[in-house]
């Protein structure tokens, strides 16, 4: 399961060396899941209003190349396994078919009130499952 998005590096995103600065791919790879989500239906909004939360526990980021102002990116998502209490996923940033970088997020799965870990909802597990 993945999803593909065009991400257009904009000049506020550069650093003085003009390569995307390292924190903005964070935002990207925040983008890429939420669009991996809405592509099987599931809206991110809709689990923070239904008191699902999703922090970010482990982050790693490999850079191979720098990303440059006004490139054009293809961040690919993808499911690491099958979510329990975390949720883990790989991304490939791609400039012309060349690999620029790649990255990998865990997030738990915590309730908002208690902000205790709680299962993976079972609407988001048949949703993957009738994915496959």
């Amino acid at each position: 399961m993945e999803d593909k998005t065009e991400i257009c590096v904009r000049y506020s995103e550069t650093d003085q060396m003009s390569f995307v600065y390292h924190g903005n791919y964070v935002k990207y790879f925040e983008i890429g899941r939420i669009a991996w989500l809405k592509k099987i239906g599931i809206s991110y909004k809709q689990m923070e209003d239904d008191g699902i939360m999703l922090p970010v526990i482990d982050i790693k980021i490999n850079f191979r190349k720098p990303a440059l102002f006004d490139d054009k990116l293809i961040l690919t998502t993808k499911l690491k396994r099958l979510p329990s209490y975390m949720i883990e996923f790989e991304y490939e940033i791609i400039r012309n078919d060349d690999l620029i970088t790649r990255g990998y997020t865990k997030l738990i799965f915590l309730n908002s009130k208690t902000k205790k870990p709680i299962r993976c909802p079972n609407f988001l597990l048949n949703k993957i499952n009738l994915d496959k």
